[in-house]
């Protein structure tokens, strides 16, 4: 009989994860900084002049890079907290459960800052805070209604699933009212947890596969080759690869940014279930494709059927060798592979909402510079307030690493990350 989960029970329980010591000023965040001060320049302009005086949008592509890759991009990343919920509480494997925290907080990140995006693409953002209000006025027939409300209501979920580590470091750390709060509180979150968890796990599920009914829309204004009444199940498919395959990712490079030893058996773990679904994805589409008889237009050999059969190489290749276990042996070739699965799934989304699409009458879309250096600048930012916060709060799981002496080198420590 399979054993409920208990939210808990010490292998749940708080404790095991630390802040990261060290300053948070450093040359590299100051350089994020740079990054993020340009791109927030950008986007003050653009709510001062409109949108149009920032990027390259027309009546043909009503939305750009801002949305293609920040928002359904960026939010695929940021499905690690989802993937993960699943996995520890849903198929009780709570061996993973150090990663949990990590993938919570990159979720909550890449959430709020897609919501961000949202709002500097929106014509009329000063109308935004009626969505959730103005109930009596909704068109429930609406996708991009359920993915709004879910994005917005997820965003709020991910932080309180984070509360656990702002009221540790309070009740470890705090003094007088602080303490207080953190006593009180963490076992109130720790009763809600259940109904969060259900939450996280069911919001991202309906929002993720509504990206891809959303473009359903478009019809026969999106190249055969992409549009499938499939969309939604692919949509959430390469939401569980990017999930996963960010994870691990994420999890390597803070642990060797902050001189932490990465997990490898962990993640090593997560390599079967993203390779299954990379080739449960793969499958799918090659069976609609022949189904539907546009399997013909594979081998019309133009820059669309080459764009199909790199992205199906990509997501063969990501799948087999994470499969592989001769390949997931070595944690850098795991590291590869998990980049190659987020640049498949990445690339699938985009190629769906911008390059397979055609709106007709002559129209064309390229990102303005302005719009790349915004999206640079919410990256920065993004990456700007996981140092902090992890360097403030208890979320990486284990000990670092021993901090170097400083020695006449200029270079900085791992800690200086």
């Amino acid at each position: 009989m399979t054993r409920t989960p208990d939210l808990r029970s010490p292998e749940h329980a708080a404790g095991a994860e630390t802040r990261v010591p060290g300053p948070i000023v450093t040359p590299v965040f100051m350089a994020l900084g740079v990054v993020a001060a340009v791109g927030m320049a950008i986007v003050a302009w653009r709510f001062i002049f409109g949108i149009g005086s920032v990027t390259a949008l027309n009546d043909g592509y009503p939305w750009g890079i801002w949305i293609a890759f920040d928002v359904v991009v960026g939010t695929a990343i940021a499905c690690g907290g989802y993937a993960m919920a699943i996995v520890v509480y849903v198929f009780n494997k709570g061996r993973y459960h150090s990663l949990v925290r990590s993938a919570i907080l990159t979720a909550g990140l890449g959430y709020s800052l897609a919501g961000f995006a949202v709002v500097i693409d929106l014509g009329r953002f000063w109308n935004m805070w009626k969505l959730p209000i103005y109930f009596w006025n909704w068109h429930l027939t609406s996708i991009l209604l359920e993915v709004a409300l879910c994005i917005m209501l997820y965003s709020l979920v991910v932080w309180i699933e984070l509360a656990p580590a702002f009221l540790q470091k309070a009740r470890e750390e705090g003094r007088g009212r602080w303490r207080e709060i953190g006593e009180r509180w963490t076992p109130r979150i720790e009763k809600a947890l259940p109904w969060l968890i259900a939450l996280g796990v069911l919001l991202p599920t309906m929002h993720q596969s509504s990206l891809g009914s959303l473009m359903l829309l478009a019809g026969p204004k999106m190249h055969a080759l992409w549009f499938t009444p499939f969309l939604p199940l692919l949509f959430l498919l390469t939401a569980f690869s990017i999930g996963f395959a960010g994870v691990v990712l994420e999890a390597t490079l803070s642990s060797r940014a902050f001189g932490r030893q990465p997990p490898t058996e962990l993640l090593r773990g997560l390599a079967k279930p993203t390779g299954w679904v990379m080739l449960a994805w793969v499958a799918i589409r090659l069976g609609d494709l022949a189904v539907s008889g546009n399997l013909g237009a594979v081998t019309a050999f133009d820059g669309m059927s080459w764009l199909f059969l790199f992205e199906m190489a990509l997501f063969s290749v990501a799948g087999v060798g994470l499969l592989n276990p001769r390949w997931t042996r070595s944690h850098r070739k795991l590291v590869r592979l998990s980049l190659v699965a987020v640049f498949a799934g990445g690339l699938y989304r985009i190629s769906v909402f911008l390059i397979a699409y055609n709106p007709g009458r002559g129209y064309s879309y390229f990102p303005a510079v302005t719009e790349i250096l915004v999206t640079a600048g919410l990256v920065a930012t993004e990456v700007m307030l996981f140092i902090v916060l992890v360097k403030t709060f208890p979320i990486l799981h284990g000990e670092a690493a021993a901090i170097p002496r400083r020695t006449s080198s200029p270079s900085a420590t791992p800690q200086e990350a």
